[in-house]
């Protein structure tokens, strides 16, 4: 059976292109004929799309400019997974309006119970853990955190650099020891943020006031031959549109 378009598919279309930067805050969006003719569908359908996008803020009619991209659209950046993707197909770490802030890098014990099974050690156990910022216009709005397994300090001691790495590290780890890095599927989940997180993400809650602040959390689990080598949680600030790669 032939699958028709319709006004959501064309939504989510522009949808991920916006949050992939290819449209920038400020370029103007087809004009509603132009989106019938190209998706093959009819020009009341095209409007719906249009609308929708409207009512989740990331376009605006303006006057003499017909419809744009907002200036300041709340959509979430793309997640550690895509990024990653994206930089071993030779592509940028940041799309248009992004960079990132507060590059650190510590050993820990590790305490999180699901973070130690997906890594494969046991609770309290030491990691590398790589934190970092990232923003779209200056504003944060992703705190990406790496927990990386013990074993890959021995051949990538530059884990524990501070600041902004300039090279995916797993490229680093794969060209000393010859072993790839692949990735699970990302999974996402719902929780309440801690007050480390909330601080990260300049979230503003009184210090003598416990509020649940609910946050989307996304992560992905890399493997080499011989298992698990790094956990990636990314920690979404309240409030962003989140679309897939």
């Amino acid at each position: 059976m032939e699958t028709r378009t319709g006004y959501a598919d064309i939504a989510s279309h522009y949808r991920s292109r916006i949050a992939a930067g290819e449209l920038k805050p400020g370029d103007s969006m087809p004009t509603v004929n132009a989106v019938a003719e190209e998706h093959g569908v009819a020009r009341n359908t095209a409007v719906r799309a249009y609308d929708l996008l409207k009512r989740e803020g990331l376009v605006s009619t303006r006057a003499g400019a017909g419809t744009v991209v907002t200036s300041r659209p709340r959509v979430a950046p793309p997640t550690g997974a895509a990024r990653v993707d994206r930089l071993k197909e030779g592509g940028s770490n940041y799309a248009p309006g992004e960079s990132s802030t507060g590059h650190e890098a510590a050993l820990r014990s590790c305490a999180d119970p699901g973070i130690c099974r997906d890594l494969g050690i046991e609770p309290h156990d030491e990691v590398v853990v790589r934190r970092r910022v990232f923003r779209y216009d200056g504003q944060p709005v992703i705190l990406g955190i790496s927990v990386i397994h013990m074993r890959a300090l021995a051949d990538v001691p530059e884990l524990l650099q501070q600041g902004k790495f300039e090279r995916l590290w797993h490229e680093i780890y794969e060209e000393r020891t010859g072993r790839p890095i692949h990735r699970s599927p990302e999974v996402r989940a719902a929780r309440h943020a801690n007050r480390d997180e909330l601080d990260a993400l300049e979230v503003t809650v009184p210090n003598d006031v416990d509020v649940a602040v609910p946050v989307l959390v996304t992560r992905t689990v890399w493997h080499d031959e011989t298992g698990p080598i790094e956990v990636w949680e990314d920690i979404h600030a309240p409030g962003l549109w989140h679309t897939g790669k």
